[in-house]
């Protein structure tokens, strides 16, 4: 069977009817949760209907291993999301309770936490060490150049370099912010 991210929806739902229940068993097994491999296959086959490629698959092996890799990357996703969340309570259990922000906090300082962390997953290791090290550890670009084996200029650069990726961050969510009130 031949389908594409772009093609109809009828031979999407063909390769949904084909490879759902393989691919929910493949995610269960992996996440140990249903609930959270339903959530993933969904998401699996919502990227499929949205790509913008025009790719065919040539077998069921070929579909399968299409599905497989997109809902691998978000399982990674997914992983990295729960570790962002586990430190986060970790945080907030050594916080005294009266000084715990709103449930509405919690989640914009979670969202932020999330999309800062997928910014740094699309730098270089060295550029986010070298970002985290200075911003977050606020350690001078010699100290950060001397832990990481490079010079103080290429610490700039790295830091640049995150400080771009953040400034792209934040115009895409403010062009987000846009749409959404221009739909509401």
């Amino acid at each position: 069977m031949s389908t594409a991210p772009s093609s109809s929806h009828a031979e999407i739902a063909a390769l949904y009817v084909d490879h759902h229940n393989w691919l929910m068993g493949w995610l269960r097994r992996r996440l140990g949760s249903a609930a959270e491999a339903a959530d993933l296959a969904h998401d699996t086959f919502v990227r499929l209907l949205t790509g913008k490629t025009n790719r065919s698959f040539g077998s069921a092996g070929e579909a399968r291993a299409y599905l497989r890799t997109t809902a691998q990357n978000l399982c990674i996703n997914l992983w990295h999301r729960q570790e962002i969340e586990r430190v986060w309570l970790d945080i907030l259990a050594a916080t005294p309770q009266a000084s715990y922000p709103s449930a509405e906090r919690q989640a914009m300082v979670l969202q932020a936490l999330d999309e800062i962390g997928r910014m740094l997953q699309s730098l270089s290791p060295k550029a986010a060490r070298a970002f985290t090290l200075a911003v977050v550890c606020d350690m001078t670009d010699d100290d950060v150049g001397a832990e990481l084996g490079i010079s103080g200029r290429m610490v700039r650069k790295y830091v640049a370099q995150a400080m771009l990726a953040c400034l792209s961050l934040s115009a895409r969510q403010t062009a987000a912010e846009l749409r959404q009130d221009a739909l509401a």
